[in-house]
């Protein structure tokens, strides 16, 4: 990790810790200087300003589901696995509390630049490869579907369903490691059963 990335962390943890005592009104880029120790100059530089520091927050969010979903596709592993595999991280990414905290955020934007940040991170950069990885089962004859889109909507319903909004109006803890591999595994098994290829006639 160089300096300069790990200030930035730093930074970043300042800004969840603000965001979390003084909501996202409160979180101003001085009070998250103040929090971090760091200038007021140097977060304007980093991240031009409140709403691109927390684009940066939920980028960083995602990155490494992102990541594993890359690495995945362009090692050609097998796409059955690798919904597996992405499934606990997905649930851990969607209810973790820096998720809800960002999410809590964007209820309170009223300009609605975070909640497109959210979604221009998640669903519109995890979303397509998740798409890609469920063309791939298709083309080996795990799933049968027509639109990867529907196919898409189909598989986070079944593996998140209401458990993030449950979760940003407080109604549920976040979910542990075996509640997140159960919930995984019940999804995929579901989504087999339904777009089964050797099943569907």
């Amino acid at each position: 990790m160089t300096p300069r990335t790990e200030r930035q962390q730093q930074i970043e943890d300042a800004a969840y810790r603000v965001l979390e005592r003084r909501g996202f009104a409160g979180a101003t880029m001085l009070a998250i200087a103040r929090e971090a120790r760091a200038s007021h100059e140097t977060l304007y530089r980093w991240y031009g300003d409140k709403t691109g520091l927390f684009r940066a927050l939920v980028v960083r969010n995602a990155e490494a589901v992102r990541q594993m979903l890359t690495t995945q596709i362009a090692r050609g592993h097998d796409p059955m696995q690798t919904l597996a595999r992405l499934g606990p991280d997905l649930v851990d990414l969607l209810t973790h509390p820096r998720a809800i905290a960002l999410n809590r955020a964007a209820a309170a934007d009223p300009g609605g630049d975070l909640a497109a940040a959210i979604a221009a991170a998640g669903r519109g950069t995890i979303g397509p490869l998740i798409a890609e990885v469920l063309v791939a089962a298709r083309d080996r004859g795990a799933l049968r579907f027509d639109d990867p889109q529907a196919a898409l909507g189909l598989y986070l319903d079944l593996l998140v369903g209401d458990l993030q909004h449950r979760r940003v109006i407080g109604l549920d803890p976040p979910p542990d490691a075996d509640q997140r591999q159960a919930r995984a595994a019940q999804a995929l098994d579901r989504l087999r059963r339904l777009l089964d290829g050797r099943d569907a006639a």
